[in-house]
């Protein structure tokens, strides 16, 4: 297979095999997408499939500073600015939505907006802020009609996205840590109702809110992004339920038919024969398209992915110095690399210009 070739992904039709992956970079001004932000993503279209950066369903999940929102009028309409420009060239583009969770700071949230968590547990470590490292905020732990309001604001913003801003399609930010993953984490989720305690109902939260987006938008439309042995943002890697866990989830979601599952690739800074275990029994059990990678900076690695048996290769800091990724590595050129400095400034360098 190669990776340059066009892919069927549901109804849509891709250039190629390549995915941008999603990337925080805090250039939404008062957490609303913008033309900085439009002609980033249209720099970027030759990917076969943009995913954005985590976009928040709620005020309350706006973590980190400068993040962008689907759950307002004027982000919706920014996002539109972003999807029209991104079409303009051809491009696809799916939003991801991620609620931060407890992985956040009172400094960077909205007035009347507060940080929630399945349990009262405090992430370590710090968040960074424009005025400095702060410590995580305690969550408070979401009640039942906190989890309803919670699943309603995915929903409300996935279709918001998709029938107002004309995006393509939404992910489910399932992993690294943030509220999904919050919830699948015995780390995180201490809760004793039906939200917590074993891996089944762990799940729970996650299962029942994919299934709110799918219902509103069409299944065809809906990716998620899971990371098993992750231990990002303070989460449990290695808990006995990790394989049972994953493919409960998988089966699962099989039967709504989701357009694809997105696998952060743990390998390289975990157990890789654990990862690799995971990846197959997930690449078996899901009826949909799966997209993995991580450490693809040319066309030998991005192949290998292919040649393994995955169906998209996803690629992500490279895309941040090299808007023209999929040509530059078809052609065998050098790629620049991205100032780290300017990672999640507010500014056009680093950005547009590098």
């Amino acid at each position: 297979m190669d990776v340059f070739e066009s892919y069927q992904l549901g109804k849509m039709t891709l250039k190629n095999r390549v995915v941008m992956a999603p990337m925080t970079r805090c250039r939404a001004i008062n957490n609303i997408p913008n033309e900085l932000m439009a002609e980033y993503y249209k720099q970027r279209a030759g990917a076969g499939l943009i995913i954005t950066e985590g976009t928040s369903p709620s005020p309350n999940g706006l973590g980190y500073p400068r993040i962008p929102g689907a759950f307002n009028d004027e982000q919706i309409a920014g996002w539109k600015k972003i999807a029209d420009a991104v079409h303009e060239v051809d491009g696809k583009i799916f939003v991801q939505l991620m609620h931060c969770g407890r992985i956040s700071g009172s400094a960077n949230l909205p007035q009347g907006a507060f940080t929630v968590g399945p349990s009262a547990v405090q992430a370590a470590g710090e968040i960074f802020s424009d005025t400095g490292m702060i410590a995580h905020d305690i969550p408070k732990e979401m009640t039942l009609k906190d989890i309803e309001i919670a699943k309603s604001e995915y929903a409300n913003a996935a279709y918001r996205l998709v029938n107002e801003a004309g995006v393509d399609g939404v992910e489910i930010h399932a992993a690294n840590g943030y509220l999904p993953n919050q919830f699948l984490n015995p780390k995180s989720n201490k809760r004793t109702d039906n939200y917590g305690g074993d891996f089944e109902n762990r799940s729970r939260f996650v299962l029942e809110t994919v299934k709110k987006v799918v219902e509103k938008i069409g299944s065809d439309k809906v990716g998620i992004r899971l990371s098993p042995y992750g231990a990002f943002n303070d989460m449990e890697a290695h808990h006995d339920e990790v394989k049972h866990m994953f493919t409960y989830i998988t089966k699962t979601l099989s039967k709504l038919k989701l357009s694809y599952m997105h696998i952060v690739d743990q390998g390289p800074a975990f157990d890789a024969d654990l990862m690799a275990n995971i990846l197959k029994i997930i690449k078996e059990t899901f009826n949909g398209s799966v997209i993995t990678g991580g450490d693809v900076n040319n066309s030998n690695k991005a192949e290998a992915v292919i040649n393994r048996g995955y169906d998209l290769v996803y690629v992500g800091r490279p895309y941040i110095s090299n808007p023209n990724f999929v040509e530059q590595i078809k052609l065998n050129e050098d790629l620049v690399t991205p100032n780290m400095d300017l990672f999640y400034s507010a500014e056009a360098e680093g950005y547009t210009t590098y």
